[in-house]
């Protein structure tokens, strides 16, 4: 535990190898903004298979099944981790996390607290450890997803229907209604995620808990950036060398949301 923040129990997904290990060496696996555990289902199940390693996914507070809770820090949501970790006795882990979850295992690394010997590597998926507005599509999603609500619908169609004014890629629209609570007989339909709080928590999604300098994790770290996204740009290597000496970065033909596209 962080001193002074608390923390929430977060929900998670285990996949173990056949050998029934369930804590040396996993891989656990923080997803972005408005995304959930749910989306690694597929390479949570490969991974564990190429690798025999335990693959742990999780959904961040205010995400997929997990509690839903202010405020929306890095370091709170990194002392969430830390508790899971410390919950199921997780020992050398390898750390990956997809843009905002990216940020959330950057500060994990950073964190003075983090016990030294409790993360092996680190991968970040398409972020940089930098202060930046989030895109002009998120703001988008967060109007959308507050029209639907306040839109009474009692149908995904519907939902897809209004989504479609404010994101046109179907794929997209697809990844954002995976929050949509379809599991209740409850009318009007609403999102899983708090909206409210996703909204007021944008400005800490944007920041970052780190100044250059100010911290360094001398770990292995693999930095993959989507050759078509805009997440990571080449203006930013000085600044992950310095968070991160020890770091490869490595370029694949994907936008933001590599894991999906690959």
């Amino acid at each position: 535990m962080f001193s002074g923040v608390s923390s929430v129990k977060l929900a998670y997904d285990e996949y173990i190898p056949p050998n029934g290990n369930k804590t040396e060496r996993p891989l656990v696996i923080l997803h972005g903004f408005f995304g959930s555990k749910r989306n690694w289902q597929s390479l949570s199940k490969a991974f564990m298979k190429d690798l025999g390693r335990p693959i742990y996914t999780l959904d961040l507070r205010n995400h997929g099944s997990s509690p839903h809770v202010r405020p929306m820090t890095y370091t709170h949501m990194a002392a969430d981790v830390l508790d899971l970790c410390q919950r199921l006795s997780l020992t050398n882990i390898s750390l990956l996390g997809h843009s905002m979850g990216g940020k959330v295992a950057m500060s994990f690394a950073l964190n003075p607290e983090t016990p030294p010997d409790l993360l092996k590597d680190l991968i970040v998926s398409d972020i940089a450890p930098v202060r930046a507005k989030v895109s002009a599509d998120t703001v988008l999603h967060i109007e959308g997803m507050e029209k639907v609500e306040a839109s009474n619908i009692t149908s995904r169609k519907q939902a897809n229907e209004i989504l479609e004014e404010y994101e046109k890629d179907p794929s997209v629209r697809a990844f954002l209604l995976t929050n949509l609570n379809t599991d209740t007989k409850a009318s009007p339909l609403k999102f899983k995620v708090p909206i409210d709080i996703l909204k007021e928590g944008r400005p800490e999604i944007e920041s970052f808990p780190y100044a250059p300098g100010e911290r360094a994790w001398d770990g292995h770290t693999l930095f993959v950036k989507g050759s078509k996204s805009k997440f990571i740009n080449w203006h930013n290597k000085p600044v992950i060398k310095q968070f991160f000496p020890e770091t490869t970065v490595s370029e694949l033909d994907a936008g933001h949301w590599i894991h999906a596209e690959m």
